[in-house]
């Protein structure tokens, strides 16, 4: 197809963000990144909605890395810029491996092209809502100067542990002598030297809390068909119980959700039965194996007495549990042995500590939505632990005065004895010192999801799960409490370790600075700076509300270390960005407090943008409403229209699949991405106004090389409308404002509907390229799919095409018989089909074959497309065009089959040897 001449270019220097990305590569990378732990820094303290780190990395240097466009004077033609682009991309592609996160070879290659695109000043990055702070590690990690902000302190602390702190003591070996006599190391790399020190100071402060509270936690008799002897206990199995509302019980029953202890594939479920002996009024609890469990006791809030069959009303419960006459009775006892887990039924209850005379405690927020607790009279902070959980968790926070022997340790292996604390700027012993603790506090955290009232028995892993299975404090009705002291799940040593190996992997080079303000402020501090955030939303949680299950401990352990961001009794919640109608006092007066603030906040962004880079700000599609079976995103284009009502231009708009599975649910539900990131710049003052005739015809001149650009660059069908918002808002917004015929200004809703109508004529032109019997098989598939239609509709639209029916039926795609023509369906397709002796060859069976190979395997889909020669491109076109069809209808299946094909054209163009690449690649496996 010709396409209109490119538009005069803008009057900055685009980058690669701003023109095309390896989409693809990067939302696999950040995928695949969810499933690394070890080592990762999102295990060093929960923060929640991380953006992955690869997604991030890719954002910052696709952000300041000039497009080949950009250098007409080095890349004059379209086709060098399409190699430099190729090869840009080639960096990216490897930049985004998890594996290559601090790989020096790589890391130099992608900073070197930075340096060239910023003439070698580096702008500073800024996070004014840094939350777990992935923007300025990653800032950091490719030698910019890294700026974050955020209002709570907990993501302040955190973002601090990762980018101010390592770089100070970056290269210096442990401190404690023990481990530099038995590493053998005569360098340290990073950190690694400080992730030792985690591990010794842990140790001891493991063993001194041993000594002061391991007699609450005995070993247990296990039975003699269990091998008899003594184990250690990984874990207490409770229920927790409330008075029986009928008189013939006298006593407490349980509240059992499941009772179910095991239940993996390849075993025998175990499960907890409660045993009622009605003589004694009491009731024991018994393990079984096999068959079913009794089923639940409570279920919604509503119960049933084990006892007498009673119901017990969820009121009645809530009263109880209000009035403080809520128990607890042990159910099961897990045990660890060579054998695995032993589960083991109790025969008497522990005998328990008192509550532990000075710990942290707070209010806990009335938001019932997030704090489920509240709504059963666990109102403040240490309601949601045990006794024994609050002893652990108070000993091993009194343990932090580990601190001292830090200093005298650091002292004698020769560092500065110059009393300067880590907040004062140090990084001498003192410093130091505080660093270690600071880590040991974190690790304190990590063990208080595990170590709480509000912990589940996770059955398929058979191991203790944390408090935050989403975001929110859950009611838990039967719950696990861990043993600090084994060596299973939930142990301190093993939190311990996970801070350890997340310390060591940072890359602790450049330094950073992240302080507590709220992000005006913030954006104000440090201006000319280049912006990438990922801003709070309409509907996000308060995270302020459950952030305080954190913020008490390390408020009660490092406000010495960390006295400002320690200052609050609690988080800060009234300045909250978040339209959270429990603060707000109705949902109408949250949504325009949420709208003022992020108006202010976008204002500020165009301020303080460095002019020569795109801003860029991840948005999180969750806000939607439905009209005549459409659905549309009303808090996306509330976001947009802020952007341009801030005096912001969008440049473009990238959908980063970090929650995609591996295959889609639905079509309707594939179309929206986990999140969308938007590149933007400050617009000119002096920009022009524009007609709604202008503006549309600005789409039709601009958008299809923009598109015909897209789809070289392989983006997907399922991503192509929403990347084709992009182009499409960059000529909307780089007009002050666009005026409809009746001299209102045009709405976003209005121009991304515009925008929506002219990507679907470029498609439309470009089923005008495919051959006639294909452009019916098309037409007719988008009418009824593979069921059958009248003959009498077929020869008209025959006619139209420029075909006959007859014609089509010898070209093997349609069958027609008894007045009805219908699609043959893949599986019914000549299955040897060869487009060399095909004399009447059709791009539609190309497509068909394609996806039936591509099914079976990759290689044989290849094998294909070398065959098909020039037809492919076509082929691949027409994918394009049935994706758009099937997401149409809703067809999810058929979408899936071609949108997959799209995603893996570039491997099959390697693999068929048609690509030059492809030839090298051959040449490399036939010398092998």
């Amino acid at each position: 197809m010709t396409r209109p001449p490119p538009p005069n270019p803008p009057p900055y220097k685009r980058k690669l963000i701003e023109v095309a990305l390896p989409l693809d590569a990067i939302n696999k990378e950040s995928t695949r990144e969810k499933r690394i732990r070890h080592g990762h820094p999102s295990t060093l303290h929960l923060w929640w909605a991380r953006r992955p780190l690869a997604t991030v990395r890719a954002v910052l240097w696709a952000s300041l890395v000039d497009d080949p466009s950009a250098n007409p004077d080095k890349f004059p033609s379209v086709e060098e810029q399409k190699a430099e682009r190729k090869r840009l991309f080639d960096i990216l592609e490897r930049l985004v491996v998890w594996e290559n996160s601090n790989d020096p070879v790589v890391l130099s290659k992608a900073k070197s092209h930075i340096s060239a695109s910023c003439n070698g000043e580096l702008p500073n990055i800024m996070d004014p809502f840094c939350g777990g702070g992935s923007v300025p590690l990653e800032a950091q990690r490719l030698g910019l100067p890294a700026h974050g902000g955020d209002l709570n302190p907990v993501p302040v602390l955190i973002s601090k542990a990762m980018v101010e702190i390592p770089p100070r003591f970056a290269g210096l070996p442990p401190v404690n002598s023990k481990s530099r006599a038995e590493s053998g190391l005569k360098t340290w790399e990073g950190v690694q030297g400080m992730a030792e020190d985690i591990r010794y100071y842990g140790q001891w402060v493991k063993e001194q809390a041993w000594e002061r509270i391991g007699h609450y936690y005995p070993q247990v008799e296990l039975p003699m068909d269990k091998g008899g002897g003594k184990a250690t206990v990984i874990a207490w199995l409770w229920a927790r119980t409330v008075k029986s509302p009928d008189p013939s019980w006298n006593g407490h029953v349980p509240l059992l959700q499941t009772g179910v202890l095991r239940n993996r594939p390849g075993k025998p479920l175990l499960w907890v039965e409660p045993i009622v002996d009605s003589d004694t009024q009491t009731i024991k609890y018994e393990i079984r194996e096999g068959g079913n469990s009794k089923g639940t006791m409570i279920a919604y809030g509503n119960a049933v007495c084990v006892s007498t069959g009673t119901a017990i009303p969820k009121e009645y419960i809530k009263q109880e549990a209000q009035q403080g006459n809520i128990g607890m009775d042990l159910i099961a006892i897990v045990a660890e042995s060579k054998r695995g887990r032993i589960y083991i039924s109790p025969e008497e209850n522990n005998v328990l500590p008192d509550k532990p005379r000075f710990f942290p405690t707070s209010r806990l927020s009335a938001n019932s939505r997030y704090m489920v607790p509240t709504l059963y009279g666990m109102n403040t902070t240490d309601s949601l632990f045990t006794n024994r959980q609050l002893l652990a968790l108070t000993t091993f926070s009194d343990l932090l005065e580990v601190r001292e022997k830090v200093i005298e340790d650091a002292i004698e292996s020769n560092l500065s004895d110059d009393g300067i604390r880590l907040r004062d700027g140090g990084s001498g012993s003192f410093a130091y010192a505080d660093a270690i603790t600071t880590y040991l506090a974190f690790a304190i955290d990590r063990c208080a999801t595990r170590w709480s009232s509000v912990c589940v028995w996770d059955t398929q892993g058979e191991k203790i799960g944390q408090v935050f299975g989403r975001q929110a404090i859950p009611m838990v009705w039967d719950f696990v409490e861990a043993n600090p002291f084994s060596n299973s799940s939930g142990n301190w040593s093993g939190n311990v370790e996970w801070v350890a190996k997340a310390i060591a992997k940072l890359p602790a080079n450049k330094p950073g600075e992240i302080f507590q303000r709220n992000a005006t402020a913030r954006l104000k501090e440090v201006k000319q700076s280049v912006i990438c955030t990922d801003p709070p939303y309409y509907d996000n949680v308060p995270y302020a509300d459950i952030s305080d299950f954190f913020y008490v401990w390390l408020r009660h352990n490092l406000s010495d270390i960390w006295p400002e961001e320690c200052a609050t009794l609690l988080t800060p919640k009234n300045a909250e960005l978040v339209a959270d109608p429990k603060r707000a006092g109705s949902k109408e007066a949250a949504k325009k407090y949420f709208e003022v603030g992020m108006c202010r906040v976008m204002e500020e962004i165009a301020n303080y943008q460095h002019l020569d880079f795109p801003a860029t700000l991840f948005y999180a599609f969750k806000a939607t409403e439905t009209k005549k079976e459409k659905t549309t995103s009303t808090g996306w284009e509330t976001f947009l229209q802020g952007l341009i009502d801030a005096n912001l231009m969008i440049t473009a708009t990238w959908p980063m699949r970090t929650e995609m599975s591996g295959r889609l649910r639905a079509t309707g539900s594939a179309a929206l991405a986990s999140s969308v990131v938007i590149a933007c710049r400050r617009r000119s003052d002096e920009t022009p106004m524009e007609t709604r005739g202008g503006f549309i015809s600005a789409l039709r001149n601009e958008l299809p090389g923009a598109i015909q650009l897209l789809q070289e660059q392989n983006i997907a069908p399922v991503d192509m409308a929403q990347s084709a918002i992009g182009p499409g808002m960059r000529i909307f917004s780089r007009y002050s404002k666009v005026v409809e015929a009746d001299g209102s200004s045009m709405l976003v809703r209005a121009a991304l509907a515009h925008i929506n109508e002219v990507l679907g004529e470029v498609l439309s032109e470009e089923e005008a390229e495919l051959d006639a019997d294909s452009q019916f098989a098309l037409t007719w598939y988008e009418q009824f799919g593979y069921e059958p239609g009248p003959s009498g509709q077929a020869i008209v639209l025959a006619q139209a095409k420029v075909t006959t029916v007859d014609g089509v039926v010898d070209a093997g795609i349609i069958e027609s018989r008894g007045g009805q023509v219908r699609l043959l369906r893949r599986d019914e397709l000549e299955e040897d089909w060869s487009p060399a002796e095909d004399k009447r060859r059709t791009d539609w069976e190309a497509v068909q074959h394609l996806v039936r190979l591509l099914e079976r395997s990759e290689p044989e889909a290849a094998g294909l497309l070398r065959q098909l020669g020039g037809l492919g491109d076509r082929a691949r076109q027409l994918a394009y065009l049935l994706y758009a069809v099937c997401d149409k209808k809703g067809w999810s299946e058929e979408a899936v089959a071609y949108n997959g094909l799209i995603a893996t054209w570039p491997e099959l163009v390697l693999l068929s040897g048609t690509s030059a690449a492809g030839q090298q690649k051959a040449k490399e496996l036939e010398g092998k």
